[in-house]
């Protein structure tokens, strides 16, 4: 029986002391464990830089800027940089810097009901001779037609001698390029897989994968100390080289055309579909990468008065420059492609793997010393790559290390395992059929689901957390914020970001397409297992949810507070150390006394 008291005066007392103290507490205070922070303020810069720099800048905006009405797009894709990206950025950034936690943990002390919260890639010497090229040869127009047992009619058609249709020359086979023949046929081996039939294991892929992941196991085991000066490496090294290709790009013939189509002839009829509007929003959620969980891990390792509004707006700006950047370097290269072709911008033009592995690198292989250029390329995707994984990564390991906090010194064990899942859950991109599986990840992962996680973060912070706390807490980490920012965080926050979030997840529902790849539309049971996948981060969120609920020992409406955990690294320590209690125990007569550890 625990009695709770004194002890009577003429008990003999053999009297115990027992320190009963929080095991949070312990571990933190203990040497070699306690929670990392960056060496200096642009380690954490060029960290969100290279995260925010990814494949987005590189082969998905410049395709949506010239799809969409050339310059004119950026008038859309500027309104919703101001009006979601930049405050959802930084509302990220604020919240994980005070509480220094990462998202899994800061969501729970935010409000337990949203516990689960972010628990969650020769022929034109020929044709001047009036021959037709294939397979690296010249053919007359008989043989030509003949690959298809079809007979000559004239230079543009071949006829079928059993029923006299006529077939034109272009499509009497199928032609592809240089680039394109070695992405499908040599790298991917994809040609004739389907989802029926992935192929078999790509092993030069699984050990290229394998490679990568071991580089990102050894970085990230190491702390993002030694993490944040790598990405000084990582985030500057895409800007030189694109810098080396802009200046090469723009020398040479056709360049103009190609920024003709991407951006000096704006089409600002196109500002009056929703669809346009839709796209940009999208993009600025793809290349920011908000509402992901790696910026809020990644701000719990500052330092608490490092100000971080001011990043958050050096970062997106720059982010959404670097876009444009590297459109004009793509666009001048195109146009000298299809100068060189003797076609259209608008006929080479492409987005996403088309981009990266088939049309650039047709493009640098007509240009004097294509192996320096392709080199230099590549290389600059390789580090555009590692930047964001290196984020992504780190998020998961501090979700793990945060919930489990025994683990904290034992996190490159945490990481190395991260890294092998990882590694396990790629696998099935390295089959011949791979690339299908990666287009569902790519098609649905940046869909519907982020923006309903970004508005029920919106509910979190700013209608639980509230905006006056939010400011106060940003203004507690000696960040000043002047007037003029206090009504435009106000505007934002609690009107046109919610506003024009829950308008574009609407719109999403009514635009809804199918994945495919290329000409390959996948079937209606790969359809079901992509919006799976994007559904799962809400469906761990209502999860979440639930659990709270049923291990909630108190009120209800205790689940739509915030917890007084809430706060920041210093105070919690605090907190603990003042509900520790010294038990002592009387052994004569089996009575424990309790006192406060302040006595």
């Amino acid at each position: 029986m625990l009695n709770v008291g004194s002890p009577a005066p003429d008990m003999a007392v053999d009297e115990k002391i027992l320190n009963i103290s929080s095991p949070v507490a312990n571990e933190e205070t203990k040497g070699g464990v306690e929670r990392e922070n960056w060496k200096n303020p642009f380690q954490f810069f060029f960290y969100c830089l290279g995260y925010a720099i990814g494949f987005g800048n590189v082969w998905r905006f410049p395709y949506l800027c010239y799809k969409n009405g050339g310059a004119a797009f950026l008038i859309p894709y500027l309104t919703m940089l101001f009006v979601a990206g930049i405050p959802v950025f930084f509302m990220e950034l604020s919240i994980g810097q005070y509480v220094s936690l990462g998202p899994t943990v800061l969501f729970y002390k935010l409000a337990p009901i949203f516990s689960g919260c972010y628990y969650e890639e020769g022929a034109a010497l020929c044709r001047n001779q009036s021959l037709f090229f294939f397979n690296h040869s010249c053919l007359s127009l008989e043989d030509y037609c003949g690959l298809e047992d079809l007979l000559p009619f004239n230079e543009t058609h071949c006829q079928n001698s059993a029923n006299t249709s006529l077939t034109p020359i272009e499509k009497v086979v199928t032609r592809i390029s240089a680039s394109e023949d070695f992405f499908r046929n040599r790298m991917l081996r994809v040609t004739g897989s389907t989802w029926e039939d992935m192929g078999d294991m790509q092993w030069e892929l699984v050990g290229l994968m394998a490679l990568s992941c071991v580089i990102v196991g050894i970085c990230l085991s190491r702390g993002i100390k030694t993490t944040g000066n790598i990405v000084y490496f990582t985030a500057l090294f895409p800007y030189a080289v694109m810098f080396i290709l802009f200046i090469r790009g723009i020398t040479l013939e056709g360049a103009y055309k190609g920024l003709e189509f991407y951006i000096l002839k704006p089409n600002v009829t196109r500002l009056t579909e929703v669809e346009v509007w839709c796209e940009a929003a999208v993009q600025i959620f793809f290349s920011t990468g908000i509402c992901y969980g790696s910026l809020i891990t990644l701000s719990s390792y500052s330092k608490f008065t490092n100000n971080c509004m001011r990043d958050a707006f050096v970062v997106t700006i720059t982010n959404c420059s670097t876009s444009v950047f590297f459109g004009v370097v793509i666009f001048s290269v195109l146009g000298f492609l299809a100068n060189e072709m003797g076609v259209n911008v608008n006929e080479v033009a492409a987005s996403g793997s088309g981009l990266a592995f088939v049309v650039y690198p047709a493009a640098i292989s007509l240009m004097p010393i294509p192996q320096l250029w392709s080199v230099l390329f590549f290389l600059m995707l390789i580090n555009v790559g590692f930047g964001t994984q290196f984020s992504m990564v780190e998020a998961v390991t501090t979700a793990i290390v945060d919930q489990f906090e025994s683990l904290r010194k034992r996190k490159p064990l945490v990481v190395m395992g991260t890294c092998i899942s990882l590694f396990l859950m790629g696998l099935s991109m390295c089959l011949q059929g791979g690339i299908y599986m990666l287009e569902v990840f790519v098609f649905y992962s940046p869909g519907v689901s982020i923006l309903i996680i970004c508005i029920l973060q919106m509910i979190a912070v700013i209608g639980i957390f509230g905006f006056r706390n939010l400011l106060n807490a940003v203004e507690e980490m000696k960040i000043r914020v002047r007037l003029p920012l206090r009504i435009y965080w106000g505007v934002t926050w609690l009107c046109l970001t919610p506003a024009s979030l829950i308008l574009i997840t609407v719109i999403s529902f009514t635009d809804i397409v199918p994945a495919s790849w290329e000409e390959y539309l996948f079937p209606e049971a790969i359809q079901v297992l992509g919006w799976l996948l994007c559904y799962c981060p809400v469906a761990v969120v209502i999860l979440g949810a639930a659990h709270a609920v049923a291990t909630n020992k108190e009120e209800f409406l205790t689940l739509f507070k915030t917890t007084s955990e809430f706060c920041p690294a210093n105070k919690r320590a605090k907190q603990e150390e003042e509900i520790n209690a010294k038990f002592r125990y009387l052994s004569h007569n089996e009575v424990f006394m309790i006192e406060n550890g302040s006595s």
